[in-house]
C-alpha cells in the first residue's frame, strides 16, 4: 500500500475509536434501563401494547417474540411492494412489484441482508421506500442488538431464568439509539449534497445530445430482420435525461447506521446522489462501523471487564487491517493482459495506474478498496465501485471476508455474537488440549452449548455451498450466468454467500432477478439470519441459568495476546476452510488463468 492508503486506514480507525468508546456509555445506559427520560416516554407505548416492561421472559419466550415480529415484518413488506401501485406517494406511476421479487425483497430487508434484484429508482415508489424498506432497516438492526443484548445478559446473570423482555428491547434500541443517530447522520448527509424530497423525477436537458444504434421493430411489435436474419438497427437520439428524486437522505442513514446496504438507487453509493462527495464516502465508512465497534465496549461494560472488549476488537481489528492491505494490493497490481497487449505497458511496469475498471475516478482505488472491505466485514452490502470487475484476488478478499461469518466488526449486534460464538469454540479447544472443562467469563462451555456452537456455526456454509451446488447444477440457475467459466462460478458463489451471511452485497454480473434465484436467495437469508439466532439464543439461556466460577490459576485468560492469536486462528480455520475448495474453483482458479496467459 501507498502512503495515502495507510493514512487513509490509520485515521479511519482512530476516528471510529473515539466515537465508538462514547456511543457505548450510551447504548449501554439504554439497554441496561438507566435512561431515565426515555423510560417516562416509553410507559404509554407500553400500556398502549399492553406490555409489562417488568415482565421478563426465558429464552424460548424471547425467541418466539423475535421470530413473530419479523414474520409479520415480512408479510407487511410484501404487502407495500404489491399495492404500491394503489397507494399513495407513487408519482412515478410505478406498478406492483412481481410475486417473486417482493418474496425476495420482504425477506432481504427483514433480516437485515438488504439484498436488491431490482433498480430501486425503477422499481420502488416513495411509499414503499419509505415505509417498508427504510422501517424495516430500523427494526432488522434493532433485531441483531437486542440478540448480542441476551447474549451478554446470559453471560452476566448467574442462575437466573430470564433474558430480558425483548419488545422492551427492540423498542429501547429503536427509540433511542437508532432514531437519533439517523436523524443527526441525515441532516448531515443532506448538507453535504445527498438529495432528500418527494418531487417526481426531473426531465433536464442534456449538455450534448445521446446517441446510439437499436433494433428496429415493426408495426407487430416485432423486430425488423434482413435477408441474413440479423436485426436491422436504428440510430435513436436523446436531448434531454430524466433525474430519479427522492427521499434518500434519510433512508441512506439508517442504511449505513444499521448496516443494511439497501440503496435508493440502483448503482448505490457510487450514485453521486447517494455519495456526492469524498467527505459524504468516508462519513459512510464510519457509520458502518460504529455501532459494531461501539457494542464491543458494551460488551465489555457489561460484563465488567473492559479488557474483554479490547481482546475481541484487537483480534477484529487486526485481521480488517490485513484484508484492506491485501486488497489495495491486488486491485494497485491491475489487469497483466493489458500490458502484454502492450495497452497498458507503462502502468504496469511503474503500479502505478493499477485496475479502475469499475470504480468511480473521484474515489480512487485506495478509498474504494477501504469501503469494499467495511462493507464485506460488516453486513451492510452498501458499494460505492462493482465488485464484479475487481481483480481475481481483489474480488476475493469480500468474499472471504463475507463468508467468516461478518463477524470483523459485522453487522450490528450479528457480529459481535458471531465472534462471541468463535470465542466460545477457541476456549472450547484451547481446554481440550490442556485437559480442562473450558470456560468463558466465569461460566462453563458444556455438551449444550457446543451443540449450539456448532449449528450457528456451520448452517451458513452448508446453506452457502448447498445453494451453490443447487445454482450450478441447474439449468435456471446457470442461466443467469453472465461470465463464463470460474468468474461466473465465483458470482453464483458470491450471490449465496451474500444472501446467507445477510451482506447483500453482490459481483453483479449475476442475472438474479428471476423466479428461481429470487426463491433460492430468499430461503437462504431467512435460514441464515435465523438459523444463527435462535442457536446464539439459546446459548444465552443455558448461560444465564448456570452460576458464576471464581478464577483459579487454571483458568485460560481471554483478554491478552494469546487469547487474540487463538480467536483469529479460530475464527480463520473454522470459518473459512469449508469454503476453500469452493474458492479454488473460483478467484483462485481464475487469477492463475490471468497470468498464465
Amino acid at each position: 500500500m501507498n502512503a495515502p492508503a495507510w493514512v487513509q486506514l490509520v485515521t479511519y480507525l482512530a476516528i471510529l475509536l473515539l466515537l465508538a468508546w462514547p456511543l457505548a456509555r450510551a447504548i449501554e445506559a439504554v439497554v441496561q434501563g438507566r435512561f431515565a427520560l426515555g423510560q417516562r416516554i416509553e410507559a404509554p407505548l407500553y400500556r398502549l401494547a399492553g406490555v409489562d416492561p417488568a415482565q421478563e421472559q426465558g429464552w424460548r419466550a424471547y425467541t418466539l417474540g423475535l421470530l413473530v415480529f419479523n414474520g409479520l415484518g415480512v408479510l407487511a413488506v410484501y404487502a407495500l411492494q404489491r399495492l404500491q401501485a394503489d397507494l399513495p406517494l407513487n408519482p412515478q406511476a410505478m406498478t406492483a412489484v412481481s410475486p417473486d421479487s417482493a418474496f425476495n425483497t420482504a425477506i432481504s430487508f427483514v433480516t437485515n441482508t438488504n439484498w436488491q434484484g431490482y433498480g430501486g429508482e425503477a422499481t420502488m415508489s416513495y411509499l414503499t421506500q419509505m415505509l417498508a424498506l427504510t422501517v424495516q432497516n430500523f427494526l432488522s438492526a434493532a433485531t441483531g442488538i437486542v440478540v448480542v443484548v441476551a447474549l451478554i445478559r446470559g453471560f452476566t446473570r448467574h442462575a437466573a431464568g430470564a433474558l430480558g423482555n425483548v419488545w422492551v428491547d427492540l423498542t429501547r434500541v429503536t427509540l433511542w439509539v437508532l432514531l437519533p443517530l439517523s436523524f443527526v447522520f441525515a441532516l448531515v448527509l443532506a448538507g453535504q449534497g445527498v438529495i432528500q424530497n418527494l418531487k417526481p423525477y426531473q426531465a433536464v436537458q442534456a449538455l450534448e445530445p445521446v446517441t446510439w444504434q437499436a433494433p428496429k421493430t415493426g408495426a407487430d411489435g416485432q423486430p425488423v430482420v434482413d435477408a441474413q436474419g440479423q436485426p436491422v438497427m436504428a440510430e435513436q437520439t436523446v436531448q434531454t435525461q430524466t433525474l430519479a428524486m427522492g427521499p434518500v437522505a434519510s433512508q441512506l442513514a439508517i442504511k449505513m447506521l444499521g448496516t443494511n446496504g439497501g440503496g435508493f438507487f440502483n448503482a448505490n453509493s457510487a450514485h453521486p446522489y447517494e455519495n456526492p462527495t469524498a467527505v459524504t464516502n468516508f462519513l459512510q465508512m464510519l457509520a458502518i462501523f460504529l455501532i459494531p465497534a461501539a457494542l464491543v465496549f458494551v460488551f465489555g461494560r457489561m460484563v465488567g471487564d473492559l479488557r474483554q472488549a479490547w481482546a475481541v476488537l484487537a483480534a477484529m481489528t487486526l485481521v480488517f487491517v490485513l484484508a484492506v492491505v491485501g486488497l489495495t494490493l491486488a486491485e494497485y497490481q491491475g489487469n497483466p493482459l493489458l500490458a502484454a497487449l502492450g495497452v497498458d505497458q507503462q502502468a504496469s511496469a511503474t503500479q502505478a495506474g493499477g485496475n479502475m475498471e469499475g470504480k468511480e475516478v473521484r474515489f480512487g482505488i485506495n478509498a474504494t478498496a477501504l469501503f469494499a472491505a467495511i462493507t464485506t466485514a460488516a453486513s451492510c452490502g452498501a458499494v460505492n465501485a462493482m465488485h464484479d470487475s475487481f481483480t481475481p484476488l481483489g474480488g476475493a478478499v469480500p468474499l472471504v471476508l463475507i463468508q467468516l461469518g461478518e463477524v470483523i466488526f459485522g453487522g450490528v449486534g450479528s457480529g459481535l455474537y458471531g465472534m462471541l460464538v468463535f470465542a466460545m469454540l477457541a476456549v472450547f479447544i484451547a481446554g481440550l488440549m490442556i485437559g480442562r472443562t473450558p470456560e468463558y467469563l466465569g461460566k462453563k462451555i458444556e455438551t449444550h452449548e457446543m451443540k449450539m456452537v456448532s449449528v450457528a456455526i456451520l448452517v451458513t456454509p452448508l446453506l452457502v455451498l448447498l445453494g451453490t451446488a443447487v445454482a450450478v447444477m441447474s439449468g435456471a440457475g446457470r442461466a443467469g450466468i453472465a461470465n463464463p467459466g470460474p468468474h461466473g462460478f465465483t458470482e453464483i458463489l458470491y450471490a449465496l454467500s451474500s444472501a446467507a451471511n445477510n451482506n447483500g452485497s453482490a459481483f453483479a454480473g449475476l442475472s438474479a432477478n428471476t423466479p428461481f434465484y429470487n426463491t433460492l436467495l430468499g430461503v437462504a437469508m431467512w435460514l441464515g439470519r435465523f438459523g444463527v439466532i435462535v442457536p446464539v439464543l439459546a446459548i444465552a439461556g443455558s448461560l444465564a441459568a448456570k452460576k458464576r466460577l471464581a478464577v483459579t490459576e487454571g483458568t485460560l485468560p481471554t483478554h491478552g495476546p494469546l487469547f487474540v492469536v487463538l480467536l483469529i486462528g479460530t475464527v480463520g480455520l473454522v470459518g473459512l476452510l469449508n469454503y476453500v475448495p469452493a474458492l479454488a474453483l473460483g478467484p483462485v482458479v481464475e487469477h492463475l488463468m490471468l497470468h498464465a496467459r
